[in-house]
């Protein structure tokens, strides 16, 4: 089912699969999220829980178990419930069941608040451990955005500008998207801008870490822009469907990471997840600005 926020400035849309946004739309009509298409990527903005990316061998362990799990976790897949539907905020939430406790043996609720903040997109992730034992999980979005925004422009007039002075380090993937231990410096230019360029992802995804918490898709050409802030989360994936020319780019903050390169992930000894005592209650809040 889908679910329409609207406050005058801005109309979003969401689904309860995944509670995945589908849709933000600006009081001129632009759309601002990129709409799906199966030959570059069928998905829009999928919430990462409760692990980002690939495991190796698709299974990690926990308890001394081995348990196997798909690409980001299993909350893109799970359909939420709605607990509170307002005109400008929702509240969707997804609890641990038979299906969960089969990839994931632990009790929780993950709650996704989406509300419209003037013409900011405020998202919440909320996650309660309902378990009697310690909870390791990874946590991110990756919320694509259509590049260009306005008809007549192209892809490489956009850059990505950071909103403060930053030396970022990539982080070191595998040619299989895995963890492979050599980060490296990734120079901007003066310190905050990346201009696009579809070759850029023939290697995949980019994910930096050291980076400024706010970063706006722009152009020189054109008012529109995005600007998305994630103050608690230290990871910034960057991401197009590799070797095309797809008219869209993923801003994606993180949490954590994917496995190493031919490592069974062991969840207790991951220095990246998160980790939540039972009883307890972790939160943390991004946003994405239109202008």
């Amino acid at each position: 089912m889908l679910y329409t926020l609207f406050n005058g400035q801005i109309k979003v849309t969401v689904s309860d699969m995944g509670a995945e946004l589908q849709s933000i739309l600006a009081s001129d009509g632009t759309e601002y999220l990129w709409q799906g298409d199966g030959r570059y990527w069928k998905d829009r903005a999928p919430v990462l829980f409760p692990f980002v990316a690939r495991l190796t061998e698709g299974c990690y362990e926990l308890d001394g178990i081995r348990y196997g799990m798909s690409i980001h976790g299993f909350a893109c897949r799970s359909r939420f419930k709605p607990v509170l539907c307002e005109q400008k905020k929702i509240v969707l939430e997804l609890t641990s069941n038979e299906e969960t406790r089969a990839a994931y043996p632990r009790d929780f609720v993950f709650r996704v608040t989406c509300a419209l903040e003037g013409n900011t997109v405020a998202t919440v992730y909320e996650v309660t451990n309902t378990d009697r034992k310690t909870m390791w999980f990874g946590l991110g979005a990756h919320p694509g955005f259509r590049v260009p925004l306005k008809d007549g422009l192209s892809f490489f007039d956009y850059r990505l500008t950071f909103a403060d002075p930053c030396r970022p380090v990539r982080v070191g993937f595998s040619p299989a998207c895995f963890l492979d231990g050599n980060d490296l410096p990734f120079p901007l230019e003066k310190d905050r801008f990346l201009p696009l360029r579809h070759g850029m992802f023939d290697d995949d995804a980019i994910v930096l870490k050291n980076t400024s918490r706010e970063v706006t898709l722009e152009t020189d050409k054109d008012r529109r822009s995005v600007t998305v802030r994630f103050p608690g989360m230290d990871y910034l994936g960057i991401w197009h469907r590799p070797k095309t020319d797809a008219p869209y780019v993923c801003i994606e903050p993180w949490c954590s990471l994917p496995a190493f390169q031919d490592r069974i992930t062991v969840f207790e000894e991951k220095p990246d997840l998160l980790r939540l005592e039972p009883g307890n209650v972790y939160r943390n809040r991004w946003e994405i600005t239109l202008t």
